[in-house]
């Protein structure tokens, strides 16, 4: 145990305290690892909302220019010809109400949920299982649609979904830490634009507070607001 501490104080020397430019932070984030394990890495992102007001959640979904390093295993739930449709275009797996099923008697072992409008009513059943994981199926995300065959290929491509908690802050994963710094910066940014095109309308002074880019047991790393601000505006 304290062997793992004298590396966790170790890394945390490393950063200074300033912001850094995306590809900068990128780098210093690989020299900070110290587990033997392929750490997840993770934006958060402190945005001036108030969850409270439904006018002022921040959610939406961005396709990462570089995955997120893991294959995503895809559940569609559909009916007639759509199974085909998604069986074809790579869903791993393909089921209507029999997967409906499945699903509230515990069966977990899927990253993403995808359906078509008329299984929703089946679909709808599920938001007590899968709402609390993320998975739950929404039309603003793309996750219920009848072109099931592009929304496979963006999810399997890395589309992944953000949504702001109840604490203001947006949590995505952007990879994994084995990725070249500048893929890791690359995804980074694709993230921070989204975020940023989603402020809402009632979003009221400073939108973007504070940029962190972490690992799941490195330390946090302070982003330079005003670069993201800019590249977010050239995207």
């Amino acid at each position: 145990m304290k062997k793992s501490g004298k590396h966790i104080e170790n890394a945390r020397k490393k950063v200074e305290a300033r912001p850094y430019k995306l590809a900068e932070a990128s780098e210093l984030i690989k020299k900070t690892h110290h587990t033997k394990f392929n750490e997840t890495v993770e934006l958060a992102i402190n945005l001036g909302v108030d969850p409270k007001h439904s006018d002022q959640v921040v959610r939406g979904t961005v396709v990462l220019p570089h995955g997120l390093g893991k294959s995503v295993r895809v559940l569609v739930i559909a009916s007639g010809e759509k199974v085909r449709e998604a069986t074809e275009a790579g869903a791993d797996f393909v089921g209507g109400e029999d997967m409906v099923t499945k699903i509230m008697g515990g069966w977990t072992d899927y990253d993403a949920v995808i359906a078509t409008p008329d299984m929703m009513k089946s679909a709808g059943k599920l938001g007590k299982v899968l709402g609390p994981r993320g998975l739950m199926p929404n039309p603003k995300t793309g996750t219920v649609t009848f072109d099931v065959a592009k929304a496979i290929k963006e999810t399997k491509a890395g589309k992944v979904e953000f949504r702001v908690d109840k604490a203001g802050i947006v949590h995505c994963a952007i990879g994994k830490i084995q990725f070249d710094a500048a893929h890791i910066a690359e995804n980074a940014h694709a993230v921070i634009g989204a975020v940023i095109k989603a402020k809402p309308a009632a979003a009221k002074g400073k939108y973007v507070q504070k940029i962190t880019l972490t690992s799941t047991m490195g330390p946090g790393i302070p982003i330079d607001l005003a670069e993201s601000e800019l590249l977010a505006a050239a995207a």
